[in-house]
């Protein structure tokens, strides 16, 4: 398009006072600046807007029809402007997530925030830890929040929570207690490529394990879980994503000696991403609720 607000503005000004000297002293704008946006308007609508009658401009019949049109557009787009520069608490934070942050964490965390503040709209995205990280270089995500490791330049990266992993299983013949090795040669199951709780497990247990009997790789949490119950499986998952099916006895965790495999919780976004109004606000409530959610799950 164009046309330009500045020059709706004017040609609203020029209609209300009809003088070209009143709206340049008015809008701290010289006479000839206010004369060139009139006619820049008119070349581009291909029509003269006003007729110059005893050095005053009136509406003719194009310029009538023209202002009746465009003046509630403007209006409307000003009382936009003025509720977003005066109403922090407006608008949409889109927010990328990893499986496990998703499924356990960010919906109460949405919710609260959404009730507390109604005008925001919360986008929700989830992938793996390597997929938010592309997710935030290439800005369709504002914040986001993985269990991973991060060590790409462009990406700030704090502390909000540390979750723990257990291995965990369905098998009644592991009931036993164990040294992470004597488990390698069971069937494992084990979160796809890509997935912080893979990386994490895998990066802990490289020293202690040669190799590892994966049977099957998933790319949900959940899925890991239906498999677990139904077959004599063993996965290292998640404790707060399991802790539910450990308490109902349908599933057990594997005690095992010297293992205590641990994750921070991570909060990322660009380094270039503007950090204020709501951004911040969404990062203090959602940081602070994780926190206290990690902390009951004790």
């Amino acid at each position: 398009m164009d046309i330009t607000l500045r020059q709706i503005e004017i040609f609203i000004n020029v209609v209300n006072s009809g003088h070209l000297t009143n709206v340049a002293s008015e809008m701290n704008l010289s006479q000839s600046a206010v004369s060139m946006s009139i006619k820049e308007l008119e070349n581009i609508l291909g029509r003269p807007l006003f007729d110059r009658i005893n050095k005053k401009l009136m509406l003719n019949e194009t310029g009538r029809a023209f202002h009746k049109d465009v003046t509630p557009i403007y209006k409307k787009l000003s009382d936009i402007e003025f509720e977003f520069k005066n109403s922090p608490n407006k608008g949409m934070i889109r927010v990328g997530a990893s499986t496990t942050i998703v499924d356990y964490l960010m919906p109460p965390i949405i919710c609260n925030y959404m009730n507390n503040y109604p005008d925001v709209k919360i986008s929700l995205k989830e992938g793996n830890t390597k997929a938010i990280i592309k997710m935030i270089k290439d800005g369709s995500v504002d914040v986001g929040f993985i269990e991973g490791i991060v060590t790409d330049p462009d990406i700030v990266v704090s502390k909000v929570g540390v979750d723990e992993l257990v291995v965990v299983t369905a098998d009644p013949s592991l009931k036993g207690e164990y040294y992470i090795d004597e488990l390698a040669q069971r069937r494992w199951v084990l979160r796809e490529e890509g997935s912080g709780t893979r990386d994490v497990f895998l990066n802990y247990i490289k020293d202690k394990v040669k190799s590892l009997n994966i049977f099957l790789e998933l790319g949900h949490t959940e899925s890991i879980k239906s498999i677990l119950l139904h077959h004599n499986c063993v996965a290292c998952i998640s404790k707060i994503a399991v802790q539910d099916e450990i308490d109902k006895g349908l599933l057990h965790k594997v005690a095992l000696r010297n293992f205590e495999c641990k994750r921070d919780f991570l909060m990322i976004h660009h380094k270039d991403k503007y950090r204020k109004g709501l951004f911040e606000k969404f990062v203090f409530f959602a940081n602070k609720m994780m926190v206290q959610t990690l902390f009951e799950a004790k």
